[in-house]
């Protein structure tokens, strides 16, 4: 029994060197594995990060805004499919602070930057004066019944003399040029240069400075000025 014993204790050994080894050759197969999988996923991340770079600069606004116009397009749809009105149903979504934080914020806002070039003026002007028109739909669908294609002139079509204003039209218009003229009466003009002013600046920063001056402080400091001009000051 001894002797069987000690036959047995070898080949105990050699199953338990031979167990170790196989679970250390599984867990390099498994470390190797993950290896490459870090290996590939590196790799896609700096293809994908290659290019991000090779995008415009503005690249995420622009996917953010093509994915709201199609989430809008997939909204009308839906909406005309059920027979609803895709504004109204828009509106309903709103919530209250949403709206009063966009009213807000377009009070806010100031549509006129300022003067640019006159080319800009007149489009702002034009603007302006054509957002004002009330049309009267009436009256277009007694002119289109009353001339047909001949309200709708080509290269081809003589406009002089063809066209006679009504009345109200031209009230209409005069109003408008009264009030035009009245407006502009009130913007303020450059001042004239007066020679006969004195002079008491260096340069036209110092005259403004020196008028604004004047405007707060000249009652308190006038005896002062006077009495520097005749020589009499203590």
């Amino acid at each position: 029994s001894s002797g069987s014993e000690d036959e047995a204790k070898p080949g105990t050994a050699a199953a338990v060197a031979a167990q170790k080894r196989e679970e250390r050759l599984r867990k390099f197969r498994e470390l190797h594995l993950l290896r490459n999988e870090a290996r590939k996923l590196n790799h896609q991340e700096v293809v994908e990060e290659d290019k991000r770079l090779k995008l415009p600069a503005n690249w995420e606004a622009k996917k953010a805004r093509l994915e709201w116009e199609l989430k809008v397009e997939e909204k009308k749809k839906e909406c005309a499919a059920r027979g609803e009105d895709y504004e109204r149903v828009k509106l309903l979504e709103i919530s209250a602070e949403d709206a009063e934080r966009w009213e807000r914020k377009k009070k806010r806002k100031n549509p006129d930057l300022g003067f640019s070039d006159y080319a800009a003026a007149q489009l702002r002007q034009y603007q302006r004066l054509t957002r004002q028109i009330k049309p009267d739909l009436e009256q277009y669908e007694r002119l289109k019944e009353q001339y047909g294609e001949a309200l709708y002139p080509t290269s081809d079509s003589l406009l002089h003399g063809t066209h006679v204003p009504s009345k109200e039209g031209i009230d209409r218009m005069v109003a408008d040029l009264e009030k035009q003229i009245e407006k502009r009466e009130k913007y303020s003009r450059r001042r004239p240069y007066n020679d006969d002013a004195d002079i008491d600046y260096i340069n036209e920063r110092n005259a403004k400075f020196n008028k604004k001056a004047e405007r707060f402080y000249g009652k308190y400091t006038a005896e002062i000025k006077q009495n520097l001009e005749r020589g009499t000051a203590v």
